[in-house]
């Protein structure tokens, strides 16, 4: 379900404006010589901001999963000269090993090698696809933390997205690939989160009243998430994502209603749902039946959201732009946020970089 760029609002605010009126708001606090968001008021983990995006820095493109070609990555490139920044591109770009751009351990030496360049500020992934999960064990959290990057991506990047947040405790970013379209609405979210800004410090608001609401009223916590297969997935193992307290977002595509049924289900099973906040649905995209699975009628995506997600009584909703759509939001992974149901809007309420 798309929504056009025209159709949202932003509204960027100066940091310590939008704390007016606000206690409960998370702290931005030194400590160490590190920058760090605490994600509840007064209790929970303590996340590390990477430094934002600036002019002169560089960005390494990295392809932890499914592989891309530099022609992919055109407009990405474009946007990062009209920004002032350079980019390097890993080992493994334009490399093919069947579904995968290269092999485990090439992916995890390509990706820790971008870590560790004290030439590269900033890692985006070139693409999703599949092959995150596989090389999860071969990662250095440790160095990954303190190397203070930023890493991006979202689709299969979601699996290296949760483990870096919770593992290395460090704020991640679920926005766009290398080889996303960067129109004006993704460009816009991206320079809201990522960037580093000389005079203030922007936040983001977004709202849009073609926006569903599944569950009524509002919620703050940190937000985590990210494509719901690849969350379902990881269950049960280190990596599983910890929804605890959160403002829980997920994205999905082309996915029959069954399964996303069957996905959900699975996540209420194992308690992610129950202990979450409040739920932000993105884009399920090309998640309609198409009768060609289960014998008889289906029900309807929002059949299936209304019953798995709108049963919980938490405020939920359905259609913000964030997933496999051409305009979307950049959500940092670790950082609190209010969701709104009720006014059908979902805002940062602390910075991601430094």
């Amino acid at each position: 379900m798309e929504h056009p760029a025209q159709k949202m609002t932003f509204k960027r605010r100066a940091f310590l404006n939008s704390l007016i009126g606000l206690a409960a708001l998370p702290s931005v606090v030194r400590a160490a010589g590190e920058s760090v968001v605490d994600t509840e008021p007064t209790t929970g983990p303590v996340y590390l901001l990477p430094k934002g995006l600036r002019k002169g820095a560089t960005i390494g493109i990295a392809s932890p999963a499914s592989g891309a070609i530099p022609k992919d990555l055109a407009d990405f490139v474009g946007l990062c000269g009209r920004w002032g920044i350079g980019v390097k591109y890993g080992e493994n770009m334009s490399k093919r090993d069947g579904y995968l751009s290269a092999s485990d351990e090439a992916r995890a030496r390509e990706f820790m090698t971008l870590v560790q360049d004290p030439a590269v500020d900033a890692i985006v992934c070139a693409r999703g696809g599949y092959g995150v999960m596989r090389i999860l064990p071969m990662l250095d959290f440790g160095a990954i933390r303190d190397s203070q990057k930023i890493i991006m991506g979202f689709s299969d990047i979601t699996a290296l997205l949760v483990a870096v947040n919770q593992i290395g405790q460090m704020v991640t970013f679920h926005g766009p690939v290398a080889s996303s379209t960067f129109d004006p609405f993704t460009v816009e979210s991206l320079s809201a989160v990522a960037m580093v800004s000389e005079t203030t410090t922007p936040l983001l608001t977004v709202q849009d009243q073609s926006i569903t609401t599944l569950g009524q009223g509002s919620a703050r916590g940190r937000l985590t998430g990210g494509n719901l297969a690849m969350l379902v997935s990881t269950l049960g193992t280190r990596y599983e994502v910890d929804t605890t307290n959160a403002i829980l977002f997920l994205e999905e595509i082309s996915e029959e209603p069954y399964r996303i049924d069957r996905m959900l289900t699975q996540m209420w099973l194992a308690g992610k749902l129950q202990s979450c906040r409040g739920i932000a649905i993105g884009a399920f995209r090309d998640c309609e039946s198409k009768g060609g699975c289960i014998p008889g009628p289906s029900m309807t995506l929002l059949q299936v959201l209304e019953e798995r997600i709108g049963s919980l009584g938490i405020p939920a909703v359905y259609g913000l732009p964030f997933g496999h759509v051409r305009s979307k939001l950049t959500l940092p992974l670790g950082v609190m946020a209010e969701l709104d149901a009720t006014k059908k809007s979902l805002r940062l309420l602390g910075r991601a970089v430094v």
